[in-house]
């Protein structure tokens, strides 16, 4: 197999993955890749994307995120180069993507199927939609200060009334991000189970709760101020009191290009936690 098509993706506010999305652009087209760049957060109309065979993704996992959620439901393979801070979700350096141009082209590469996060949200004024996430989908307080007020059901039966932060019902991917800071456990990338997490519980189960691949959670919104409904962390909906979300797996899925053997997950985890601990703990941190 030989690649044919590609599309880079660059995170918006860096002048750094601006530059590097069009020297790819650029070997790739050197290698007979039809090659288009676009920045991640454009919403411009991009044809390009029907046909593209690998997408790249330049900046941060921010920037993996958003375009995890462009390629819905098209299922083209991303790719990941780290030009940010953690990089969880990115594959290489700039300087080792240059160095395995040629296996890129050639498509000398492993596939990792993650399983994504969809939520439907059913107003009673009708404004009703959908969107799927790669990291999660969270219902949070609109108002600063002020707790949101949440019942929960999951398939069905009744869990709590919660009054909390947030709601967060993260994918496996999205373990390591909001739901491990509120306590979640850490699940295996390629993991089928969503795990729910309550943020800053009062007098109500406080714990994470991992679920059945076909659960269902619903969230309905009781607090007088409404809510919010947020995807992935970067796009956000007001919601009003009534309004019900229903959170469970996606039928679609994100797919990973990886040149690494997939045991790397847990020692990257361990030194990226490591490094945010020294951080933390260091010196005017």
């Amino acid at each position: 197999m030989v690649l044919k098509n590609a599309v880079v993706f660059h995170a918006p506010k860096s002048e750094g993955a601006a530059a590097f999305a069009s020297q790819l652009a650029r070997e790739l087209e050197r290698a007979g890749v039809a090659t288009a760049v676009q920045d991640a957060w454009s919403e411009e109309p991009f044809p390009e994307l029907d046909k593209a065979g690998l997408v790249c993704c330049i900046g941060g996992d921010g920037t993996v995120l958003r375009s995890a959620r462009r390629v819905v439901p098209r299922g083209i393979p991303l790719f990941g180069v780290n030009m940010g801070r953690l990089g969880f979700l990115t594959d290489m350096s700039p300087r080792d993507c240059f160095n395995n141009v040629e296996r890129i082209v050639a498509e000398d590469w492993r596939l990792e199927e993650r399983i994504m996060v969809r939520c439907d949200v059913r107003d009673p004024a009708g404004r009703n939609f959908e969107a799927h996430g790669l990291n999660d989908i969270v219902v949070s307080r609109s108002l600063p200060g002020r707790p949101v007020y949440v019942d929960v059901r999951i398939d069905g039966a009744r869990l709590a009334n919660y009054r909390c932060d947030g709601i967060i019902v993260a994918t496996p991917t999205g373990s390591t991000g909001y739901s491990l800071s509120a306590g979640g456990p850490i699940l295996a990338p390629t993991e089928h189970h969503l795990v729910m997490t309550p943020v800053s519980a009062h007098l109500a189960l406080g714990r994470s709760l991992v679920l059945q691949p076909a659960s269902v959670v619903e969230l309905e919104v009781t607090s007088d101020s409404g809510a919010i409904v947020s995807i992935d962390g970067q796009d956000e909906v007001p919601v009003a009191s009534g309004v019900r979300v229903f959170v469970h797996q996606s039928e679609h899925i994100t797919r990973f290009v990886r040149f690494r053997a997939p045991q790397t997950f847990y020692s990257d985890l361990a030194e990226r936690l490591e490094g945010q601990l020294s951080s933390a703990m260091s010196p005017g941190a």
